[in-house]
């Protein structure tokens, strides 16, 4: 096949293949790496719910447009009618029932009605997680939370964790809430590939996953981000680089000592006093 060409040529030829069959093997690996680590960790066993904790609830389940089913808990505030209700959008590893733990401080200090779900793949939901399907996941909870006769639809509130904040972010782009409050942000996946893999072009094959940073400008409603300064999960620089790109009303919160997955222990009084100002500032204003 190589007839007629120079062997020089042919040698460069062999050469450049081979290091675009490199470059295609090091961005699959990078791939693997960066969805490894970075992407889904879903367990299927629920081992608490919220009553292991003390909580009344309902144990919730609801379908996606796409015909999956879900699963969730509803847990009623103190004055379930006239309380704000709170979405909740877990992070990228576990399951809801690693979450009741928080659900019970949170219902005790705070006192609002909460709705916490699984994602597909994730606890008892069906499915497999993808991003897309996070999104879809995220508008049937919200249109389950509306349809509940006391719940006051101009009083719900997203709240996001890590990967859940930017779930949170994509659905308040396209159905404004009453406030957003994001906890452990990043800005995408891909600024969070570049942080990982610095000499790689993480672009190439991760722009537009989770983009966070492309749409925050797009909300308008009340903005609350807490980050703790010792996250090594998510660097604290990610969550001001969201902060910065917001519109006001906003507020950025700082938790000395806190990592990424302790900002509600480790946190202490900062964390809560932000979250009741939110709260108290009925979402119509800075906290």
């Amino acid at each position: 096949m190589f007839q007629g060409i120079p062997q020089s040529w042919r040698i460069t030829g062999i050469i450049a293949g081979g290091m675009a069959l490199g470059m295609v093997l090091i961005l699959g690996f990078l791939w693997g790496r960066l969805e490894q680590r970075y992407v889904f960790f879903p367990s299927d066993n629920v081992q608490s719910t919220p009553a292991d904790v003390g909580l009344k609830y309902e144990d919730v389940f609801f379908n996606t447009d796409g015909g999956r089913q879900l699963h969730g808990w509803y847990v009623p505030g103190e004055d379930e009618a006239r309380n704000a209700t709170w979405i909740w959008f877990h992070g990228n590893a576990g399951n809801i029932g690693h979450r009741v733990d928080e659900l019970a401080i949170f219902r005790y200090r705070i006192g609002v009605n909460m709705f916490i779900f699984d994602y597909q793949g994730y606890g008892r939901s069906q499915g497999e997680p993808t991003e897309q399907g996070t999104y879809r996941d995220a508008r049937a909870a919200l249109e389950y939370v509306v349809a509940r006769p006391a719940v006051d639809p101009q009083k719900i509130v997203y709240f996001g964790r890590s990967l859940g904040a930017a779930v949170a972010v994509e659905l308040a782009t396209e159905e404004p809430p009453a406030g957003v409050v994001l906890i452990s942000p990043f800005a995408s996946l891909e600024e969070m590939g570049r942080l990982a893999f610095p000499h790689l072009p993480v672009g190439w094959i991760l722009k537009g996953r989770y983009d966070s940073m492309s749409r925050i400008s797009r909300i308008h409603t009340p903005l609350l981000i807490i980050h703790g300064d010792q996250d090594q999960t998510v660097p604290v620089g990610q969550g001001r680089a969201l902060y910065l790109a917001a519109n006001e009303p906003k507020s950025f919160r700082l938790l000395p000592i806190a990592g990424h997955n302790d900002t509600y222990l480790n946190g202490g009084s900062a964390y809560w006093d932000a979250l009741e100002g939110f709260v108290e500032a009925g979402g119509k204003g800075n906290p």
